[in-house]
């Protein structure tokens, strides 16, 4: 059995290794140390955001951005319905009730049409408009930033950016989720770039960055002893991963070029293939290709993705369906839903292909083998 190729392994650099020797070299294990505030610094610096605060996960960013946000028990968050559950269940910690919009087909990105229309009829009913909307830059790709604040000063909510696939990502030459109240990244093992486990949350107003850090360390008053008027979480970055993510941060245009060539030689090989479709990236955009993703119309392809799944796993290779949308899944079955035929259609027919960054040319070849004795 050859080895087995993965969806998206860790792609490590050349000075990740000599940063965390400096950790413990320095001693600055716990989570706060010279790599923790320049992996900030540095992040800032990728994504304009006025500033940057390392955390635990994606998850943990999202949770405080929501949590800053002002939300109250009752209140509705809308946003996409495909996505990882890790960018809905913090709206369930603070007892918001989701509301889940539908995709564009060729993107899989919010569909903002969608967005607007029900926008409108909202501010023209009697019905609460939502206090937060979540934008979900899904599998690399950024969404139109430029709509988004639109529609946010427009409506009145605050614009939450989940760009946790898409670190490196661009829509009209500025970075994933620019000019958004709230940026969410994601490091996590299988991401682009990678602390191991960790993410960041991105604010526009230096303030809320101070008081996420506040509540990410427990929310402790300024006393000598442990002294708390309120509760927070455990939920800063090492500054053993922070190491990690500074050498990451330095080769993550190297990581971009080389998925974004997998993705462009999948698309060679498949793209006018009967009953196949690759998802695009927006047309000012420049997604950072994280995953290629696929869709496979089964009756115009002669096999359905589940097949090709089997096929690739039966030669020891990754790969998996596209998200199942959260409209779908049983913990929101009760949760309200505007559309979503086209994701779902995506999840019945969509697969992720192998996309890391370390992948040969043979890697890539490997898997068009399978598909190809498949559908040719």
């Amino acid at each position: 059995m050859p080895d087995r190729l993965f969806l998206s392994p860790p792609h490590m650099g050349p000075n990740e290794q000599l940063y965390v020797d400096e950790v413990f070299r320095s001693n600055w294990i716990a989570p706060i140390g010279p790599f923790v505030d320049r992996f900030e610094d540095d992040l800032a610096a990728l994504t304009g955001m006025n500033a940057m605060v390392a955390l635990s996960s994606g998850t943990a960013a999202l949770h405080l951005a929501l949590r800053l946000s002002g939300l109250r028990p009752g209140d509705e968050v809308w946003g996409s319905t495909m996505t990882f559950i890790g960018g809905v269940a913090p709206i369930l910690y603070e007892q918001a009730r989701p509301v889940f919009l539908d995709v564009d087909a060729k993107t899989l990105l919010l569909d903002l049409d969608l967005l607007e229309e029900h926008l409108a009829q909202r501010a023209g009913s009697r019905d609460a408009l939502p206090k937060v909307v979540i934008s979900t830059d899904l599998y690399g790709s950024a969404i139109d930033a430029t709509r988004m604040r639109a529609l946010a000063d427009r409506f009145g909510f605050l614009w939450i950016s989940d760009s946790a696939e898409s670190v490196g990502s661009h829509w009209n030459g500025q970075h994933a989720g620019y000019g958004a109240d709230f940026l969410i990244l994601s490091f996590n093992g299988n991401k682009i770039i990678t602390t191991s486990g960790g993410g960041a949350l991105g604010c526009a107003d230096p303030a809320k960055a101070a008081e996420a850090r506040f509540l990410a360390t427990q929310a402790r008053d300024p006393a000598p002893h442990y002294e708390h008027t309120t509760f927070g979480y455990n939920y800063r970055l090492s500054n053993v991963c922070a190491a990690i993510g500074v050498a990451q941060l330095e080769v993550l245009e190297a990581r971009v070029e080389a998925r974004r060539a997998i993705n462009a030689a999948y698309r060679r090989a498949l793209g006018d293939r009967p009953g196949f479709f690759l998802h695009n990236e927006p047309e000012t955009g420049r997604a950072n290709r994280w995953l290629t993703t696929i869709e496979i119309d089964p009756i115009k392809a002669g096999i359905a993705a589940e097949a090709i799944r089997l096929a690739l796993e039966a030669k020891n290779i990754e790969s998996r369906p596209v998200w199942k949308p959260m409209h779908l899944q049983p913990v929101f079955a009760s949760a309200s839903a505007i559309g979503g035929d086209c994701a779902a259609r995506a999840f019945a027919r969509g697969l992720c292909l192998p996309s890391g960054s370390a992948m040969t040319q043979d890697d890539v070849a490997r898997v068009l083998a399978v598909i190809d004795r498949l559908s040719r």
